[in-house]
């Protein structure tokens, strides 16, 4: 089970102005085929059917407690998403044509059906598509598979953050780049275990490394670029036997830390009168606030 927690892994800076197209453009970090929805659900998918669990436990722990955080990620890029999609509507009588910008923005989904938030597709509104994932049971296999998952993941968000100078584009992928490289040096790692093979020796892929974008670097200097965490109970606790050593672009020592991070509020989203969400008359959510109080 994945234990829900009300907080962000990150704070997100909510920016001055939107950028409907900037949304669109981080669509595709969400639900695209190298989006966090693709990393969450093969990981997902590889924990849960994962044969030989004891047998093989570090491993089984390592994709399993990534697992919980892509999930986060997931949640994060949405939030980026819902946080940049404002400012090209306006509240008005619908003769008035409040949403008439939509027309002519990149992702109409945004108007038609999500109310300006995340919606699970790529930058071009296609659906994402269960297809991505590969859980081929070869736990080599599975392992190559994620560290190229990781490394094309880690493309788009370079591309994404040169696209968009908007605050909230760039915190997002700055955190994530950090986040993503981890996870491809642990994928490395536990490939090397597996093998004997050292293919971490190749990083980073694609070059330049995260210092060249400005966005990463107080990440990096958090010391998140050389940490794991268990995101769970003491029994994902064997994943210090792959994730220890050094980091092979920094050099500084690995860590493995117990639970989640700190973590930072979610943007409590302002109501939308003219997309009709939420939806409810004033008068209807004083009688809601009313039945809320019967029998307490």
């Amino acid at each position: 089970m994945i234990k829900r927690i009300n907080k962000l892994q990150i704070e997100l800076p909510r920016p001055e102005h939107g950028d409907a197209n900037a949304a669109a453009a981080v669509q595709e970090l969400l639900g695209g085929k190298f989006g966090e929805m693709s990393t969450l659900n093969n990981y997902m998918f590889q924990s849960f059917n994962f044969r030989g669990k004891s047998k093989y436990k570090p491993f089984y722990d390592l994709i399993a407690s990534i697992t919980a955080e892509e999930f986060g990620h997931v949640e994060l890029v949405a939030n980026a998403i819902n946080l940049v999609s404002y400012g090209t509507t306006f509240a008005g009588d619908p003769d008035t044509a409040p949403l008439q910008n939509g027309k002519d923005d990149k992702y109409t989904t945004h108007y038609t059906t999500t109310a300006h938030t995340a919606f699970p597709g790529d930058g071009m509104g296609r659906p994402w598509n269960g297809t991505f994932v590969n859980n081929s049971g070869a736990l080599v296999e599975d392992l190559l598979h994620n560290y190229t998952l990781e490394i094309g993941a880690r493309n788009h968000k370079m591309r994404v953050y040169e696209m968009s100078a908007n605050p909230t584009v760039r915190e997002l992928c700055g955190y994530l780049l950090v986040r993503g490289g981890t996870h491809i040096i642990a994928y490395a790692k536990a490939i090397k275990v597996a093998t004997g093979v050292d293919i971490g020796q190749m990083l980073p892929v694609p070059f330049p490394d995260n210092t060249k974008f400005d966005a990463a670097n107080k990440f990096i200097e958090q010391g998140l670029y050389n940490v794991l965490y268990t995101w769970g109970e003491p029994e994902y606790r064997d994943i210090r036997q792959i994730w220890k050593g050094e980091n092979p672009e920094t050099k500084e020592p690995l860590r493995v830390i117990d639970g989640v991070p700190e973590g930072a509020p979610i943007p409590d989203l302002e109501e939308r009168p003219e997309m009709f969400a939420p939806g409810v008359d004033p008068d209807d959510y004083q009688k809601i606030l009313q039945r809320l109080k019967e029998n307490m």
